[in-house]
């Protein structure tokens, strides 16, 4: 199945976008890489805040549902956290934010290549790295596509690692701005953006009009010694009805020549998330206790609309209490799947 970017919410992503990371696989950012980056993009909770609420709002941003006659029990922020509690959680595996899903992602993009893997993508289909047309949107997705960029070299410990950005402006406008880094920066309509020195090669976010550069970039890392590639939120899938079929099975056959190492996808009740070596994973709203999330199931493929689908139907007969909210959740994901099944084919 195509990686297809595209979000189902239309509200700003926050940092108090996504459920809790135990916070050994995730490291607090270097003070170091800190004092490069201009001041955070997206504020962060106190630690103390993070271990004592386990979930912060929901992916949509929304702000969590009050009881007045159901308050909920404060924690108190000096005590010490209780890691078995938060091992057993189903959603223990979901990052905390925005910033934490994408050293996530890092680490699993370095992992995937130190087992062998050539060919990867990472993909966080929420609005904030969507839409950039949208005033101030790009910045802020370059300094994100930044962090990936040095979590996977501090993980992986490659000393060249190419980034490869959309358009030869944004590339330039980079390279000037970040002087610091450990990575070059090149663009998809470079005459070589690929050195022969290049150890690994990051795409961020190829645009499907740029896909004959990007699958002529892909053949030339398979050329002899291979060199891994990591498309990074790539947006290859069009909605141009005008596309012809050859080109859809080209790019089709394309795609299938990559491993999803990182996915997260929100739901309007729940998520599809897959993090290397991990399996992929459904989870829906826990109703009984705001912004936590269950787990429905897990399985080794991508799970698609069908899959999905059943799985949300049978939560609902288990939980007669959750059917409708389940059953318009499923109904926002279905028509948005069966259009793109449909212009994907």
């Amino acid at each position: 199945m195509a990686a297809v970017s595209l979000s189902l919410s239309s509200s700003a992503t926050s940092a108090a976008a996504f459920p809790y990371q135990h916070h050994h696989r995730i490291p607090p950012p270097r003070a170091a890489a800190l004092g490069r980056l201009p001041p955070p993009l997206l504020p962060r909770p106190a630690r103390s805040m993070l271990l004592a609420r386990a979930k912060f709002e929901k992916f949509d941003g929304a702000d969590p549902p009050s009881s007045p006659s159901a308050p909920e029990e404060e924690e108190d922020p000096a005590a010490p956290p209780d890691p078995a509690k938060d091992a057993d959680e189903d959603d223990s595996c979901l990052p905390s934010d925005l910033e934490g899903a994408i050293r996530q992602s890092g680490e699993a993009s370095a992992m995937f290549i130190a087992s062998g893997g050539m060919r990867a993508i990472v993909e966080l289909l929420i609005p904030q790295l969507q839409f950039l047309n949208t005033e101030g949107a790009q910045a802020e997705v370059w300094e994100l596509s930044r962090i990936f960029l040095e979590t996977l070299i501090e993980e992986s410990g490659f000393l060249r690692v190419k980034a490869i950005f959309p358009d030869s402006g944004v590339a330039a406008l980079l390279k000037y701005q970040w002087k610091d880094v450990k990575f070059g920066c090149s663009s998809l309509s470079d005459r070589n953006p690929v050195d022969d020195e290049d150890e690994v090669v990051v795409m961020i976010i190829p645009d499907y009009q740029m896909l004959e550069y990007v699958e002529r970039i892909a053949n030339r890392l398979s050329d002899d010694p291979p060199r891994p590639l990591v498309m990074w939120n790539p947006r290859l899938v069009s909605g141009d009805v005008g596309v012809g079929f050859n080109v859809r099975k080209l790019r089709r056959y394309f795609l299938s020549t990559f491993t999803t190492v990182y996915s997260m996808r929100p739901l309007p009740s729940g998520a599809i998330f897959r993090c290397y070596p991990g399996v992929w994973k459904v989870f829906y709203d826990d109703v009984n206790r705001p912004n936590r999330y269950l787990l429905a199931k897990e399985q080794p493929d991508r799970p698609d609309a069908t899959d999905v689908e059943r799985i949300f139907g049978k939560v609902a007969e288990e939980k007669d209490g959750n059917s409708s909210l389940l059953a318009k959740a499923m109904g926002m994901f279905n028509s948005v799947n069966r259009f793109m099944k449909a212009i994907s084919k």
